[in-house]
């Protein structure tokens, strides 16, 4: 089976030594994906605001492996502050509440102070 390296251009992928997704087959396992525009490196101090860059920056990588959220069958929920998911929640349901995705929270640090969440999917072309 093929096997395809996709990045974000973000500088921890290349500080740390990962790809923000692997494509093997028909599978795509993304790494755990935060609020950063990995354009400029900027990151919002919301929760909100990182959930729904998450998910911008999720939806990227998924069209590089020619697949979309519809496609996404498990996602992990990772925040420092478990009583600030709840303000997720709404964009949560946006992006996933049609797809609904097998799905766990977990409650963790982060490897930066500012992340508030960090999503990570795997997800199985339908094509």
């Amino acid at each position: 089976m093929k096997r395809q390296l996709i990045s974000s251009g973000s500088t921890f992928e290349s500080t740390i030594g990962y790809s923000r997704a692997v494509v093997h087959g028909n599978w795509i396992f993304m790494s755990g994906t935060t609020g950063f525009d990995y354009g400029d490196m900027s990151i919002s101090n919301d929760i909100v605001d990182q959930t729904r860059q998450c998910f911008e920056n999720i939806i990227t990588a998924l069209k590089q492996a020619d697949a979309q959220l519809s496609d996404i069958v498990r996602v992990t929920y990772i925040v420092p502050t478990a009583s600030e998911f709840e303000l997720c929640l709404p964009v949560l349901r946006e992006y996933l509440g049609d797809i609904k995705p097998a799905a766990t929270m977990i409650s963790a640090g982060l490897a930066d102070p500012r992340m508030k969440i960090e999503i990570e999917v795997t997800a199985i072309k339908k094509h």
